[in-house]
């Protein structure tokens, strides 16, 4: 099975000076335990052990983990015995063990811990000048005493029985490994591949022995001698394990002869027993044990496992030996008959329930004095250590000042109804609502707080929840990436519904910035934080702005759609914003349903889909940029040429394809947009790898870019199948680097968990096909020589996988540095998370952490430096109009609009253009019934637009439509909603519509001429906009909206008023008599606004305003039927209870007369 010990070579010969000094290994030992790791969380992805040490004392194996946690096993096997937090999870992983008679000592890179053996704290150190850690050692006092280093300018000495420090040693060098001797030396090992010396009483360096060239990996020392094993480096700049173990002779302080081990030594124990044997290993579990003396005589033994080792341990009696490996287990080596620990080993201490006398309480006259009390001659488990102490108290609980003046009084006291979201008697946990890392509670909705606040005094915010201004500066908090579940933060949001609908959600709650966040509630939402990267990636964000200006009218055009968005992100200023009609667009490609790009589909993980969906769309991109990048005399553009885009987003390369057999060698053209990164192999018998441990980003970087392969495929030459070697020769780099993570294992995971693993800015050469990339001091090494041509790169953003957490499905977020597509460079670099409308600010290290168990990246951008900064805004000034001025149906006489002139009538900043839209139901919500009859809507109602009229606000043909478009919909309309649209399935039908004269055009053919309108400046004139722009999906600025339900409107009176009752009362006009039309309800938007400003203009607004709500008190707000002609509203809003069907019923004749609404009872009205 996995983990036994191969039984070729099982016997071996050990020298007989050393088997008189101990018990020796023989054909008995096997494989007697292999447990898994625990994972650090209930939900959270098994760690590997970051520490492995067997007691001195009792039969207890510790370990320790990535997150601080120390854990004990007992026994041969393997047992739980205890577990508890050394440090904290922002400390890293637990580095060192070491133990005395009074507990364990555990050290983190920040802090000392010393606990019994049962838990419980003893004490606990911390020091501000406590920051790398490393390692610890007994000194000359044995174990009351340690020395504590690491890569720091500062060593430690603390008594172990006080748990004080005693002495501070600045110290020059750097330590990472320290073991002690059984003479007075204390053997550590430095960063650089050096061993020092040192004097155990005085701390002082006596000796320094040069090991290894580039780095020491694992040491040892016992008795008289100091064995290492490392690495050194390659000509290519990889660690390569060292094929020898180095020794040293402590007593004539003398180098040995080198123990060769071609295998590549990466652990190396002493044997505790045996005074001149060595126990070597590589990674692959190949194992040797050597005497020093005589180092021809090893003896080979192979521990097979799947994955790589990552550690060995011999415990103190030699009788048992322990290895972890990168998969998360821990296996135990040992003899079963003889296997034990210690050498003389005390039992360990078991919770068992002891039973004392009964004592009778049957007599009240029988005092509680009797009860004795116990004596306690060790520290209570109740005195914790000062900085365990986190909590003191629980804050009292904060009662509403509404809900007191609500209460009434009795003779016994007050009484009132329960509005807390708590059962009676149910107490509230106030500690979890003062912690600043509570969850957000949702908001409540936006018609509910407008109640309160007409409630409140003036001046006074409504009682709910005042929530703190994000802060400007970040202060130094704990990093929410490094805990164990999901945090609050990162989790997803649902959207809550009203019966006003989506509108009626507080999305405001969740950001107070001013960089807009996405909703989440329409179809492939996954999209939302690819979306938000590229948006602020400077040179993405241009060229999608500059094609849409262009004269483009693909409807299925991706950049077209890239562009709109990034238009209404920058224009929303922070309001919550939808990609509904970006993602629609997505839908109607054919080939997004075959590569599993919609959710309706059958799809794998979001992360996956995301990373399939980059390569899609940049494909997609490439394609319409071309065609509207090449001029022709009909069609001139104003863009650059296709050179332009490849320059943006390909990595132009030649691939070398070598058979391995006859050596014969192909070349192709290998161009790429998207670079997907490739890991060091880690495969067992593959002994020549370079280690995962230690690998940088920016070798990973290039690997994945020349990405030289190995894999079997046909041969014209040898005409069969031989191995194939496959190498890229790098021509250029784009000014663009979209990289996908691949992350496929746990190995991966650790990766990118390495704290500051993924830098800010790159550095990259392209010289002779070779590509190089730097990083860190390399690169600023690079920048200061100048003697290559450099280009660095900046991260701009990454998509981030976010694993479910308490009950939580996995999704997506975004974290974007908004400093490079500021107008102004700022001093610092801004990073933002963007989970879909909920929108923080964080610190860098925030962004840049990963966690093995729920954070991980998906997509990676880096975009060149130069280009920082550098927002386009000339797409304004080359915006081609032509669309606005074009008639389709220049040959019609009896069509309901006239075309703009562009010479008499040019649309600007001085156009006041009236818009009205009507829209068709495609989807009907989604509602959650609960036994309580309380019902939850899940998804909203979904519309499409389907028509679109335009009237002249001035000029000689004031009130004259320009635009009345008809939009073809290829969805399936469930409603109509004819009585509130006046729209009929003839009226979108293609043969039809022809008939009828329509102008029936693509959806993208009539938002982009709005979307004109919009970027020339135009004012927009109507009657409650907010519901046609969301449907538009067009955010049009405050200073571009002149909405005539907010002109007439007393904002106290908490209602808005409908443009049916304005028109009957202020224009004595009655409309929307059967059904609804647009150009009649644009027309009616035009009069009331010239009607207001006569009002105005006389001064008599405010008057003339309390006369209109007078009149609507007495008539119910609605105008009075005529001639028996039931009046329409406006459709009722998304989530209204009670809508059901209201396409007409059809009699026969086929006229609009003849058509009778199947309205619905119970309907809100709207504006309209």
């Amino acid at each position: 099975m996995d983990g036994d010990w191969d039984e070729a070579s099982i016997s071996y010969s050990i020298p007989l000076k050393s088997a008189k000094e101990g018990p020796k290994f023989d054909r008995q030992h096997v494989d007697v335990a292999r447990i898994p790791f625990p994972p650090p969380g209930l939900r959270a992805m098994p760690t590997p052990v970051t520490v492995l040490a067997f007691d001195t004392s009792q039969e207890l194996l510790w370990t320790g983990n990535e997150y601080g946690r120390v854990s004990s096993f007992y026994g041969a096997k393997l047992q739980p015995y205890t577990s508890f937090k050394a440090h904290t999870s922002q400390d890293g992983p637990v580095r060192q063990i070491l133990f005395n008679d009074k507990g364990v000592i555990a050290l983190g890179s920040r802090g000392v811990h010393m606990a019994m053996r049962r838990g419980p704290p003893l004490w606990s150190i911390r020091h501000e000048d406590m920051q790398e850690l490393r390692c610890m050692s007994f000194t000359s006092k044995g174990t009351a005493e340690i020395l504590v280093a690491g890569e720091q300018d500062k060593m430690f000495v603390i008594d172990t029985n006080k748990g004080e420090i005693t002495k501070q040693l600045p110290t020059e060098y750097k330590y990472k490994i320290m073991r002690r001797s059984r003479s007075r030396h204390i053997c550590a090992a430095t960063a650089t591949g050096a061993v020092h010396i040192i004097d155990s009483v005085s701390f002082q360096v006596t000796k320094i022995w040069n090991a290894h060239t580039a780095a020491i990996n694992d040491m040892d020392a016992q008795h008289d001698f100091i064995v290492t094993c490392g690495y050194s480096m390659r000509q290519n700049g990889n660690y390569m394990p060292d094929p020898f173990v180095n020794v040293f002779d402590l007593k004539n302080m003398v180098s040995m002869s080198p123990i060769p081990f071609p295998a590549g030594a990466a652990y190396v124990r002493m044997h505790p027993r045996m005074s001149t044997t060595s126990i070597v290993m590589s990674q692959i579990g190949q194992m040797h044990v050597v005497d020093l003396m005589n180092p021809n005589t090893s003896n080979v033994r192979q521990a097979n496992s799947l994955a790589f080792f990552s550690m060995i341990e011999i415990a103190s009696s030699g009788e048992a030996v322990a290895l972890a490996d990168l998969d998360c287990f821990i296996h135990l080596w040992g003899s079963p008959n003889k296997l034990h620990f210690a050498e003389y080993a005390a039992p360990i201490e078991l919770a068992e329930p002891t039973t004392g006398p009964r004592l009778e309480f049957d007599s009240l006259d029988t005092s509680l004095s009797t009860v004795g009390m116990p004596y306690y001659r060790e520290v209570l488990l109740s005195a914790w250590p000062n900085n365990m102490v986190t909590e003191v108290g629980a804050p009292p609980v904060k009662i509403d000042p509404q809900f007191l003046a609500t209460l009434q009084e009795r003779d016994w006291g007050y009484f009132g109804k329960n509005t807390r979201p708590l059962r009676r008697n149910q107490v509230e946990d106030t500690r979890n609502n003062e912690s600043p890392q509570s969850s957000l509670k949702p908001p409540k909705f936006l018609s509910e707080k407008a109640r309160e606040l007409a409630k409140s005094p003036e001046g006074t915010p409504a009682p709910e929840e005042v929530i703190p201004e994000f802060p400007q500066v970040l202060r130094d908090i704990k990093l929410e990436s490094l805990k164990i579940e999901v945090p609050e933060l990162y989790q997803n949001i649902e959207i809550k519904y009203s019966k006003f609908g989506i509108d009626d959600f507080d999305f405001g709650y969740f950001n107070k910035t001013q960089y807009s966040g996405l909703q989440n509630h329409i179809v492939n939402a996954y999209a939302n934080p690819l979306l938000q990267v590229m948006h602020y990636t400077p040179l993405v964000r241009n060229i999608a702005l500059q094609h849409a200006a262009t004269a483009c009218v693909d409807e299925l055009c991706l950049l077209c759609e890239l562009g709109f968005l990034f238009d209404m992100l920058f224009k929303a200023e922070g309001e919550a914003c939808q990609a509904s009609n970006f993602t629609k667009t997505l839908s109607y490609h054919p080939e997004a349903g075959k590569l599993g790009l919609l959710e309706e589909e059958p799809h794998s993980s979001r992360t996956v889909m995301l990373q399939q969906l980059i390569r899609f769309l940049l494909r997609q991109m490439a394609q319409n940029y071309s065609l509207m990048a090449q001029p022709s005399p009909s069609y001139p553009t104003n863009l650059p040429l296709q050179g332009t885009f490849d320059e943006l987003f390909q990595t132009s390369a030649t691939s070398s394809i070598r058979c391995m057999n006859c050596k014969s060698e192909t070349t192709k053209p290998d161009h790429t947009m998207v670079n997907e990164l490739m890991y060091p192999q880690n495969k067992p018998g593959h002994r020549n790898n370079p280690r995962v441990r230690g690998t940088t980003f920016s070798q990973v970087l290039k690997m994945s870019v020349e990405r030289e392969t190995t894999n079997k495929g046909w041969c014209n030459n040898c005409h069969r199948y031989q191995t194939l070697a496959t190498r890229k020769t790098i021509h250029r780099i784009p000014s663009v680097l979209m990289l996908t993570t691949a992350i496929n294992s746990n190995e991966h995971r650790r990766l990118w968990a390495t704290p500051g693993w993924l830098p800010e800015e790159i550095g990259i050469i392209v010289d002779n096909g070779q590509f190089f990339c730097f990083e860190g001091e390399d690169l600023k090494l690079h920048l200061q020589r100048a003697i290559h041509t450099i280009t660095v790169y900046s991260l701009t953003g990454l998509a981030v996988n976010i694993e479910g957490g308490q009950q939580q499905r996995s999704h997506l977020v975004a974290m974007a540095n908004i400093a490079h597509s500021a107008p102004i460079a700022p001093d610092m670099s801004q990073w933002y998370l963007f989970n879909d409308f909920h929108v923080k600010p964080i610190p860098p290290q925030e962004a840049l952490t990963f966690n093995t168990s729920w954070k991980t990246p998906s997509v990676i951008t880096y975009q060149i430096k130069a280009a920082n900064n550098q927002l386009d805004s000339s797409w304004k000034q080359n915006l081609d109009s032509r669309l606005l001025y074009l008639d389709l149906q220049s040959d019609r006489a009896d069509k309901t609009y006239q075309t703009l002139d562009r010479r008499s009538e040019p649309a600007g900043p001085n156009t006041i253009v009236a818009i009205d839209t009507e829209f068709v139901k495609i989807s009907q919500p989604e509602v959650e019934m609960h036994s309580d009859g309380e019902s939850k809507i899940i998804r909203p109602t979904v519309h499409a637009l389907a028509r679109t009229s335009l009237v002249r606000g001035g000029g000689m043909d004031e009130g004259v439509p320009f635009i009345d478009d008809y939009i073809t919909i290829k969805e399936k309309v469930v409603d109509y909603l004819t009585s509130y649209s006046g729209i009929t399935p003839e009226d979108l039908d293609i043969n039809m519509a022809q008939q009828r004269g329509h102008n029936l055009v693509p959806l993208k053919i009539a938002y982009k001429k709005i979307w004109i309108l919009l970027n020339l400046g135009c004012k927009f004139l109507g009657h409650g906009l907010k519901q046609d722009f969301r449907v538009i999906n067009i955010h049009v600025p405050k200073s571009q909206v002149i909405d005539t339900s907010d002109l007439f409107f007393i904002k106290e009176r908490l209602r808005k008023l409908s443009l049916q009752f304005l028109a009957h009362t202020l224009l004595k006009e009655d409309i929307q008599q059967s059904t609804h039309d647009s150009i009649e309800d644009a027309r009616t938007a035009l009069k009331l606004y010239r009607r207001y400003q006569e009002f105005d203009e006389a001064g008599i607004l405010e008057t003339m305003l309390q006369e209109i709500y007078a009149k609507g008190a007495a008539s119910n707000f609605k105008p009075p039927v005529k001639g028996g002609v039931p009046r329409t509203d406006t459709p009722p809003v998304d989530g209204a209870a009670g809508t059901g069907p209201t396409t007409p019923i059809r009699r026969p004749g086929g006229i609009l007369g003849s058509i009778t609404p199947v309205s619905t009872p119970g309907r809100t009205p709207g504006l309209k």
